[in-house]
């Protein structure tokens, strides 16, 4: 007898996970842009905001992973609660994020803070949505069809937050400053910049409340979102012999964790996929502004990379069915290669820089859906090699995420320091040649680069299809057994009796 989930179940559960995915794209997407154009934070300060944020963020996984596992079952679960009590308050500090201060001095401290606390808050509802795979069902192949639904709105809630900040923030002209070799040092010239100063003025405080209106129509998304989960998901104990009523040793069930090979190798390969796509993220948008001179077009051309990602997660959830989930990552995660190389090499062109983008756009299916799928592989291994251990679910979940924001975090604060480093100029029209190579670089050639070493060390990764079938038969005769172990106890207190 199958456990099966309904489809409205499921969609509940995918709908969950949109609120992370819509929020941390437009961070992704637009943070960077926002903290060097629109808030006029020198590039050194924006690039301690970023990295610093990262980091934290990163940090706080393994600690609400810690606390989860000492968190007692309630009438709505063990998962529920935070989701539940975490959700008004990151939608205030989501706002204020994109929140300009009029204060002159402190401005870096605003945006550490409450980059920081958004951070912390949105690793309170993911990090419990995340384990929530392993407690919606027992069934590898329910939660597999699960994780297919989930992360197609996922990658649907990542073109949502693209659409709605492009488009929203693209109705709008971030007025530029032109470079100081045009303007000479004639009185002319100093008029000139003055009067066109008092536009220039208005014209950013248009921008700024573009980004206060986009922030407040995706709070209001992760409201709904948080909502339909916790209404349409039912969060199931585990039977007995994978729930222990012992509290669980965090750090003893880390050092078991660790030890596992399949799951070290595992986030290894997925940690560079996640470097190379995070660097592509964090970097495009001032790429297709700047080098390939689309300042009106880069909202669009991120969009084409998340319709195409959202119209491609069915296809990779067909392909790791019928060919495994070894060669998927190898198909899926490879193909963006050759587009990276031709985006920077080809001349400027606009359909060239679409078609890179689908392409693109691809890949970035694969690279959410493949982590998510082969997780629950891992944890079914481990509990195969260490029967007696349970409730370790939050560990894995949480340290696969928290490698790849700490990676991520300094990635992304190198990345934008070496633009620094390269002369960019706030609100500037146009950039230095320096600028331009290093932005090839951070969009093309560091990003496949990482991709080439995350191809090897999936090479290494030891569960194909044959093992994951032995897996899922070995765990379910244990589950036979135990059930029938259980029910011989029974039948013997009720003689007894």
């Amino acid at each position: 007898n199958r456990e099966r989930l309904s489809v409205c179940s499921k969609l509940c559960y995918a709908v969950g996970g949109a609120p992370y995915q819509i929020t941390g794209c437009a961070l992704g997407f637009f943070l960077q842009i926002y903290l060097l154009d629109v808030a006029q934070v020198d590039a050194f300060y924006a690039s301690i905001i970023l990295f610093a944020g990262r980091v934290w963020d990163a940090i706080t996984d393994p600690m609400v992973g810690f606390f989860i596992s000492k968190t007692s079952w309630t009438r709505f679960g063990r998962l529920m609660p935070w989701i539940m009590f975490s959700t008004p308050f990151a939608i205030i500090s989501y706002f204020l994020i994109w929140f300009v201060p009029d204060i002159s001095t402190g401005q870096v401290v605003w945006y550490l803070v409450f980059y920081c606390a958004f951070q912390t808050l949105v690793t309170c509802f993911h990090v419990p949505y995340s384990a929530l795979t392993m407690f919606i069902s027992r069934e590898q192949s329910e939660r597999d069809s699960a994780t297919a639904y989930r992360m197609t709105v996922e990658v649907l809630g990542t073109v949502l937050g693209t659409a709605i900040q492009g488009q929203i923030v693209g109705q709008v002209d971030t007025p530029c400053i032109g470079s100081p070799f045009f303007f000479g040092l004639s009185n002319s010239s100093v008029a000139m910049e003055e009067l066109n100063m008092t536009h220039d003025t208005e014209s950013l405080t248009d921008t700024r409340n573009a980004y206060m209106i986009a922030a407040g129509v995706i709070g209001g998304l992760y409201i709904l979102c948080a909502l339909i989960l916790l209404l349409g998901v039912k969060e199931r104990r585990e039977s007995s012999e994978l729930q222990s009523d012992e509290p669980v040793s965090f750090f003893q069930g880390l050092k078991l964790v660790m030890n596992h090979g399949p799951y070290i190798k595992l986030i290894a390969g997925f940690l560079f996929t996640s470097l190379a796509f995070m660097l592509l993220e964090g970097n495009f948008a001032l790429f297709c502004t700047y080098t390939l001179g689309f300042r009106n077009e880069f909202q669009n051309i991120l969009l084409a990379i998340m319709l195409s990602a959202t119209l491609t997660i069915p296809f990779w959830q067909w392909f790791l069915t019928r060919f495994g989930k070894k060669k998927a990552v190898y198909v899926g995660i490879s193909s963006a290669i050759p587009f990276l190389i031709a985006v920077v090499v080809l001349d400027s062109n606009l359909f060239v820089t679409y078609v890179v983008a689908v392409a693109a756009g691809i890949s970035v299916a694969a690279a959410f859906l493949l982590p998510w799928s082969m997780l629950p592989d891992v944890v079914d291994d481990f509990k195969l090699q260490h029967p007696s251990s349970h409730g370790h679910e939050a560990i894995f979940f949480s340290f696969y995420v928290f490698f790849t924001k700490f990676t991520a975090g300094v990635s992304l604060g190198i990345s934008t320091l070496s633009l620094d480093f390269a002369g960019y100029q706030t609100r500037g029209c146009s950039q230095p040649e320096q600028v331009h190579f290093t932005l090839k670089m951070l969009v093309s050639a560091v990003p496949v680069g990482l991709i080439l070493l995350s191809l090897l060390l999936f090479k290494l990764y030891p569960i194909d299809e044959e093992k994951r079938r032995k897996n899922k038969k070995a765990l379910q005769d244990l589950r036979e057994e135990s059930n029938s172990s259980s029910e011989s106890d029974n039948t013997e207190l009720a003689s007894i009796v």
